[in-house]
């Protein structure tokens, strides 16, 4: 009897230790297949020419490894594997992390076929797959992801063309007046009747400035009249560069009016380049000789309610005009009339009434209807849900 029960105790004791430590064999082993076991292989790896971009670039994907499991610490990623077809050695260009099955070279040179093995890497073991067919890369005429912006070019640029020939037959345009340029005449003449000076201010930026462009241009009608009422026209200037254009244009100005004579080159100078010092300049300038009509064209930064303020201290007609969103306020404050941002660049266009400037001008009118009907649109079919309205507009 007591053989019979030791043999059972055994038992239940093997029982019990392979119910404790099997778990653990198991897992050992299998460990030990893992690290000891190449990973599976990745399959359909295809590549061809990455489309809608400017060349060198070939997109490669493929079917991951069935051993690339978010559960797998040792599965390391791929590294992809390119050669020149069809003789060229397999070498390393790029990696790729566990789970892509996308990859970009963007090395490779165009018109050259390329064919490429993706390495799938577990530990210090790999497996390569089979070579894909040859791929090579190649430069695109036409981004085919920007439809959208071509129609929207189009449509501007054929408005353009089409109200230039208007202007050009001789029809009358419409362009909402702008108070600033209406006043212009008045401001010159109210200084040709008070015999004081006009002072002209381009900005504080160089000619390469599209608003000291605009102010410049501006500035070219201003010294007509100047030349026509017989006015003094006096334009202190922060740039050398500005002061030449600025003296070119008032010179042909007077010209024009017939009285190249009355042109004074000394009119136009430079103070400085320095912020500040150029404001306190044109100050001392505005109270010393007390202008009728100041007019403040260009770009403006922290100096333009500094000298805003003393024009109006003196009780000179201010008209300005600028771009910056941030001193508009300060314009508008100490100034009798501001061109608000676009209308400074309109300002040409307003005041010589030459063809090709009214149809650019009228044609990107038609450009902001457009956009504005496209937002009203959109913000009708999205309240109610029909269709995706914004995707029209996606560019890629």
């Amino acid at each position: 009897m007591a053989t019979g029960k030791l043999r059972n105790q055994k038992k239940y004791f093997t029982l019990i230790c392979l119910l404790l430590f099997s778990p653990t064999l198991i897992a050992q082993t299998e460990s030990a297949d893992i690290t000891t076991t190449p990973p599976a292989p990745v399959t359909e790896v295809v590549a061809f020419d990455t489309p809608n971009d400017a060349g060198s670039s070939i997109t490669i994907r493929w079917k991951k490894s069935p051993d690339d499991r978010p559960d797998d610490s040792l599965f390391a990623g791929y590294k992809i594997l390119r050669a020149i077809y069809p003789r060229g050695e397999f070498q390393q260009t790029a990696d790729a992390p566990a789970g892509a099955e996308e990859t970009f070279d963007n090395e490779a040179r165009d018109g050259v076929e390329y064919t490429y093995r993706i390495r799938a890497v577990r530990g210090d073991l790999y497996s390569d797959s089979e070579a894909s067919p040859p791929a090579q890369s190649k430069q695109q005429w036409f981004h085919t992801g920007r439809i959208n912006t071509l129609i929207g070019c189009l449509i501007i640029g054929l408005a353009i063309l089409f109200f230039i020939n208007r202007a050009k037959s001789g029809k009358k345009l419409y362009i909402r007046k702008i108070a600033g340029l209406e006043a212009v005449d008045e401001a010159v003449g109210r200084a040709t009747e008070m015999g004081r000076k006009i002072f002209f201010i381009p900005g504080i930026q160089d000619i390469y400035n599209l608003q000291t462009i605009a102010g410049v241009i501006i500035l070219g009608r201003v010294a007509k009249l100047v030349a026509e009422y017989d006015a003094q026209l006096e334009i202190p200037v922060s740039r050398s560069m500005v002061m030449v254009a600025c003296r070119e244009t008032v010179k042909e100005a007077y010209l024009n009016a017939g009285r190249p004579d009355a042109y004074k080159e000394d009119a136009i100078h430079y103070l400085t380049d320095e912020q500040f010092g150029y404001a306190a300049g044109v100050d001392g300038l505005i109270v010393r000789e007390k202008p009728a009509t100041i007019f403040y064209q260009g770009a403006f930064f922290a100096e333009s309610l500094i000298l805003a303020e003393t024009g109006n201290y003196i009780g000179a007609i201010q008209i300005a005009g600028t771009a910056m969103p941030a001193q508009l306020p300060f314009f508008v404050a100490a100034c009798d009339y501001t061109l608000i941002g676009e209308e400074l660049f309109a300002a040409s266009a307003y005041l010589s009434k030459e063809p090709k400037l009214l149809g650019s001008l009228k044609g990107q009118d038609v450009g902001k209807v457009v956009i504005l009907l496209a937002i009203l649109i959109g913000v009708i079919v999205h309240s109610f849900g029909l269709f995706n309205f914004a995707q029209l507009f996606r560019v890629q």
